[in-house]
């Protein structure tokens, strides 16, 4: 990739195509405070007789890795190989963090401590709004003997590593003596970007890093000057450069987008992009998550900036702490490729975040309807059943099957279009809520975690055909068959295609009616 452009004036728009196999190749070290992110989601009808405080109904409760655990799930979704290193308790807390952590290319080097608890942040929500988040930690730097594991651990990672980010939220793991400043040296030496995000007004520790990602509030508490301009703010970051020895600073700056310096003291400002704001939980894991591995992958500062600007603003659309995943930003780099001034809302989402997302609405009173195909050149008939499926609650949920699902129900040559095209084309119908791909030849593992309220497939089926129904049945969820249009068919579109490739007369219409996405 193309070494940092000038950083002057306002920031446009990518300037590269991104080689996302480069993203595949990477394996980026993580060190950070670890937490577990919990949910409840309910409904408020009521407020309480003892006291004037809402009464909460939880519907459902779901479970994410915060922290830096939250900066791992965002590098394991855009294609790296990670290892985190953090401090966990030996409590249930810990338990579920460690599960949630355990995934292909993942490599979990967390320390066990029955010393002290798992840092867990409860979050209870309604109506799309966080009502309370209760926090149950101990704020302490970490002992001697952790210190000294995490170093054995930072420094066996780092033989391998091309970055290393450590996340500091202040909760002990990263505030512990020199634990920090051997990090940098064992980044240093490995010839390997080290990039902070940091916490507190002690950022001594961080001197020598490669970059730090603060945001707007956190450098202006360090520096100790008023930010009210951009004047103002370019000259905070030119003494903060100076002060810490450090070779680029990335301010986040919210709706006001980024600022990114370089050694040479000139501000590039990168604009953001408008749209809805569900949720900041976790932006920053995302914007220094894809900076790293955009830096490691060889893209200069400048726009790995720019990309991380993107991702950012894909993961502050959604609900609760979900990571940004690979064709997320793939979408969101297309759409600010074509439309500068706006794009799509990304749709294509991971199980996990699937599964957030769908509890959200289910806690907004939002009846939540499934339905699940290949969608292998989308004709009418498809078209008809989505639309036909939406109408049946407020929000549809689509899974499809990824590429080596379709191959191995399909047949050779199938599919036509590749999962990441196939997710796009679907994202653009009005009618469909959420993409979720899913590898299994059927989706009940799929159907079993989000629990839609109704089910649906064409009426081609039977009800005794329709995988998932009696999942769906017996937490008294209902399964509905919809009506198919006649004479469309996947795979007699592909027929007909390949017969005029070849010359050969087409096959007369088909008239079976039978719907196969």
């Amino acid at each position: 990739m193309a070494a940092d452009p000038d950083c002057t004036g306002r920031g446009a728009g990518l300037a590269f195509g991104v080689d996302w196999n480069e993203f595949d190749r990477r394996h980026v070290l993580v060190v950070g405070d670890l937490m577990l992110d919990r949910y409840l989601w309910g409904d408020v009808e009521r407020i309480s007789p003892e006291a004037p405080v809402p009464v909460v109904r939880v519907r459902n409760r779901s479970d994410a890795a915060g922290g830096a655990g939250n900066v791992a799930a965002n590098l394991i979704g855009l294609g790296a190989r990670v290892t985190l290193v953090g401090v966990r308790g030996a409590d249930e807390a810990g338990r579920r963090l460690s599960a949630l952590m355990r995934q292909p290319d993942f490599r979990d080097l967390s320390i066990e401590c029955a010393a002290r608890p798992t840092t867990t942040k409860t979050r209870i929500v309604s109506g799309g709004q966080q009502l309370l988040r209760l926090d149950e930690e101990q704020i302490r730097p970490v002992g001697p003997e952790i210190v000294q594991a995490a170093l054995r651990h930072i420094g066996q990672a780092a033989e391998t590593a091309d970055a290393i980010v450590l996340s500091d939220y202040g909760k002990g793991m990263l505030q512990a003596p020199d634990l920090c400043a051997a990090a940098v040296r064992i980044a240093q030496t490995r010839g390997i970007p080290i990039l902070v995000d940091p916490k507190g007004r002690d950022w001594e520790r961080y001197r020598g890093a490669t970059c730090l990602t603060p945001n707007r509030r956190e450098i202006e508490a360090f520096d100790g000057s008023p930010i009210e301009t951009d004047d103002q703010l370019g000259a905070v970051m030119q003494r903060t450069l100076r002060r810490l020895g450090l070779s680029r600073l990335l301010v986040t700056q919210g709706a006001s987008g980024m600022c990114l310096m370089g050694a040479d003291g000139v501000p590039l400002f990168i604009p953001t992009r408008a749209r809805q704001v569900y949720d900041v939980s976790g932006a920053g894991d995302t914007v220094i998550a894809t900076l790293a591995l955009a830096v490691a992958s060889g893209i200069g500062f400048a726009d790995a900036a720019r990309l991380a600007n993107l991702a950012a603003g894909v993961v502050v659309g959604k609900v609760g702490t979900q990571p940004i995943n690979r064709l997320e930003l793939e979408q969101a780099v297309r759409a600010h490729g074509a439309a500068p001034g706006g794009g799509p809302h990304p749709k294509l989402f991971a199980a996990d975040a699937a599964l957030i997302q769908v509890d959200a609405w289910r806690a907004n009173g939002a009846k939540v309807v499934f339905t699940n195909g290949c969608f292998d050149l989308l004709h009418p008939g498809h078209v008809h059943l989505l639309n036909r499926a939406r109408d049946l609650g407020r929000r549809l949920v689509v899974g499809l099957n990824a590429d080596a699902s379709v191959a191995r129900l399909k047949g050779p040559g199938r599919p036509i279009l590749n999962e990441r095209d196939r997710a796009a084309v679907l994202g653009a119908l009005d009618c469909v809520d959420l993409v979720v791909l899913f590898d299994e030849d059927t989706p009940e593992r799929l159907i079993a975690r989000l629990k839609p309220d109704i089910l649906v497939k064409g009426a081609d089926y039977r009800l005794d055909q329709v995988a998932g129904r009696e999942i769906v049945e017996s937490y008294g969820g209902s399964v509905r068959l919809i009506e198919v249009i006649e004479g469309y068919s996947t795979t007699g579109i592909a027929r007909k295609l390949r017969q005029a490739g070849s010359g050969a007369a087409a096959d007369p219409p088909e008239g079976s009616g039978r719907l196969r996405p």
